[in-house]
């Protein structure tokens, strides 16, 4: 059974802004937004929360407003799942997780971006995450709107420890991208890795997804691990070394 991936959710979400420990899980609250995908709890590896942490916890949502909502690794905190189904609690997904270590790496030595060879840089000004914060937005499907918000938290993921890297578009803009946390506990999570519909298939999500993992390592990460949305995708991070490590479960409080 891996925890390390679970050990990292615990550590990430108390580097938000206004964190909280509820019984035997963390909760992640940023006060910038109202997301649900940022605001979020997880369990602690091991937690056997009881029917009254579950209620302290769904409290503690409702007090700022919230949505209650959980994204854990199920077999790192097994009596978790149980207790908060008695509590109402859907499904709202269940993704597999890929993992990546400096034995498996692949650097691709080939790609075609929108201009000749890929080129994978960081952002270097505020018009860099302003652009790809809407690039991602776009190749997302508008699941959520750009916004200076967003070319922020793209900002303080680089000036934290983590990772941000983009190819640029032939007039500057931002053709895709992704972002990887500062490490913990050994592991860092790449996330959000998007291409414009009009620069797919070109290897910018390879070029990318490998930079990154590659700088994480380079920061003394053990593992770098991230999750896929479908079977081309994960070819894709295939191709670049991750493997299967697990799965992850969503859920969330309706009413």
């Amino acid at each position: 059974m891996r925890t390390d991936v679970q050990r990292f959710a615990v550590a990430h979400l108390l580097r938000r802004p206004a964190a909280r420990e509820v019984g035997g899980f963390v909760v992640g609250f940023d006060p910038s937004t109202t997301s649900p995908y940022i605001n979020y709890a997880t369990p602690c590896p091991g937690a056997e929360p009881t029917d009254r942490d579950v209620a302290d916890l769904i409290t503690a949502f409702r007090e700022r407003g919230l949505r209650p909502r959980l994204e854990f690794a199920p077999d790192a905190a097994p009596a978790v799942e149980p207790a908060l189904r008695r509590a109402g609690f859907g499904t709202e997904a269940v993704h597999e997780y890929l993992v990546c270590t400096p034995a498996t790496l692949a650097v691709p030595r080939f790609g075609h971006g929108p201009a000749g060879p890929v080129h994978v840089e960081a952002p270097a000004t505020e018009a860099d995450y302003t652009e790809l914060d809407i690039a991602l937005a776009e190749a997302f499907g508008g699941e959520w709107e750009p916004s200076p918000e967003g070319a922020a938290r793209l900002r303080r993921t680089a000036e934290g420890g983590g990772a941000v890297r983009f190819v640029r578009t032939p007039d500057g803009g931002c053709a895709g991208g992704a972002l990887c946390s500062a490490p913990a506990e050994g592991t860092a999570e790449l996330a959000g890795v998007g291409t414009l519909p009009a620069y797919r298939g070109r290897g910018i999500a390879a070029a990318v997804t490998s930079t990154l993992a590659e700088t994480m390592f380079g920061h003394g990460a053990r593992s770098v691990w991230l999750e896929y949305s479908g079977e081309g995708s994960r070819r894709v991070y295939e191709r670049v070394g991750f493997r299967p490590g697990g799965t992850r479960l969503y859920v969330s409080l309706e009413g």
